[in-house]
């Protein structure tokens, strides 16, 4: 899992974009490293020579220095963060398909939106991330070398330093990164169960269940809450580590400027430039904090990408091919649908059309759109075409949302249409006015009927039953197990 991890983070970042970014960044990070020497010349070359001239053209340099920096800074991080939602973007796309796809995902929906959101989202960041570590890198190079220039030991007091530095901010990002991943894994945890709490709310309402789904959602919710507080404290460890390490480091190297100034080994100038290079010097190393925390939780979030990506197949064991003649009205008797369904719903010019479909507001016509009067004849509808609907339907009855869904599957026209018990709450006399209906309306059409309903397996051309196929009444008179399959 982490080559697939890896692999993510790979395609996550926008080297073409990022690259202008991280140019312009350095510009920002080596023109503020620029700033403190450009003040300790103005010193000794304008104020203690006391030069107005001098002193006016170092402060129009200095000027210039500022405007240059602002600039690369304000266009660095609008390329950067630009590339960083469309990374975001294109992994959310990424995860999107494999979850529509005929692999499809057994995961919880509120999870999957989790890692479709916030983990996109933490890995797409490495795109602004990465830029401004570069730039913070060059920041510090640029310090290192003025400070070379001024004395040789400050100099390589910041070079021999700053990789230890750095190898203890990683250690110290561990477990932040361990910590981030199980508390986006908690809470993905909790808003899938919400959301599959939330759509099965009458179902749980019916049975008397809320106490108890109350309670597993408490519990998820307060797990999830448990994590999201220990990330916190180590993200907070780790930001207060990493500032006591560098303020530890910039102390040392501002007392062994003030030492070489007291031997007179380098000018006021050099030491007030010094000094205020060890202060910029907290800007990159607390860049290198921020980069280093980015890194451990896109890290996270680019193995739960993955987990995603290449978890095995929710549709495996895909059905065999239904063989169809064009024109023919189709009946599939079984009782398990579900793979079947899984393995036709991803074939091209095919509309599966499930029982429990839903309605949305708006009037029953804005429901079905197409030819509304025939397919809700076909259909037998019996609601006014223009009547208002409440949210999903639920102003009508359960047999009534049913048969305005099949007429919107009707209405589609698709060249195969794939019926999954479509009259489960409809009276008799009602389904055999559908069944025939739905013969009429498809007529020259192809249309799959799976059901075990007699009054739909009489309308149709063929009926498959487990490894045989034959009209209704063949299969009722010759096939026992058929009898007592659509009779019971």
């Amino acid at each position: 899992m982490a080559d697939q991890a890896r692999g993510v983070l790979r395609r996550a970042v926008q080297r073409r974009k990022i690259a202008p970014a991280a140019l312009l960044a350095v510009g920002h990070q080596g023109g503020e490293a620029l700033v403190p020497v450009v003040i300790g010349v103005v010193i000794d070359q304008a104020v203690s020579a006391h030069s107005v001239t001098r002193l006016l053209w170092w402060l129009g340099a200095l000027a210039v220095l500022f405007a240059v920096l602002s600039t690369c800074y304000r266009f660095a991080a609008r390329i950067a963060e630009r590339a960083a939602e469309m990374s975001a973007h294109e992994l959310r796309l990424d995860v999107t398909r494999r979850v529509v796809g005929p692999e499809g995902s057994a995961r919880l929906p509120g999870e999957l939106v989790n890692v479709a959101t916030s983990d996109a989202q933490r890995v797409g960041a490495l795109n602004v991330a990465l830029p401004f570590g570069i730039a913070g890198l060059a920041g510090l190079i640029v310090s290192a070398v003025a400070l070379l220039r001024m004395s040789i030991p400050l100099g390589l007091l910041v070079l021999l330093g700053t990789p230890p530095l750095l190898w203890l901010a990683h250690l110290i990002g561990k477990p932040l990164e361990r910590r981030s991943e199980v508390e986006q894994d908690r809470a993905a945890q909790a808003s899938g169960l919400a959301a599959d709490l939330v759509s099965g709310l009458r179902v749980i309402k019916g049975i008397g269940a809320e106490a108890a789904a109350v309670a597993r959602y408490r519990r998820t919710s307060q797990a999830s809450l448990g994590a999201t507080l220990r990330a916190a404290r180590a993200e907070a460890g780790h930001d207060g580590a990493i500032l006591a390490l560098t303020g530890a480091f910039i102390a040392v190297v501002a007392l062994v400027g003030a030492g070489l100034a007291v031997d007179g080994r380098i000018t006021v100038g050099e030491l007030v430039a010094a000094v205020g290079l060890a202060q910029f010097l907290i800007t990159p190393f607390q860049i290198f904090g921020w980069v280093n925390g980015q890194l451990a939780q896109g890290r996270a979030s680019a193995a739960r990408i993955a987990e995603v990506l290449t978890e095995p197949s929710a549709n495996s064991t895909q059905p065999s091919t239904v063989d169809i003649v064009d024109g023919e009205l189709l009946g599939i008797a079984t009782t398990e649908a579900d793979e079947l369904l899984a393995g036709l719903v991803h074939r091209p010019d095919v509309l599966v059309a499930p029982h429990d479909a839903d309605l949305f507001t708006g009037t029953v016509a804005e429901n079905i759109g197409g030819d509304v009067e025939r397919a809700m004849a076909a259909a037998a509808v019996d609601v006014p075409a223009d009547e208002q609907l409440a949210e999903g339907g639920k102003s009508l009855s359960g047999g009534q949302r049913q048969r305005v869904a099949l007429a919107r599957a009707l209405a589609a026209d698709a060249p195969v249409l794939v019926l999954h018990e479509p009259t489960t709450a409809v009276d008799p006399v009602t389904e055999a006015r559908i069944a025939a209906g739905i013969a009429e309306h498809r007529r020259g059409r192809s249309t799959i009927l799976i059901t075990t309903s007699p009054a739909l397996l009489s309308v149709t051309d063929r009926v498959r039953f487990a490894d045989v196929a034959g009209t209704h009444a063949e299969l009722l008179r010759d096939n026992d197990s058929y009898r007592e399959t659509v009779l019971s």
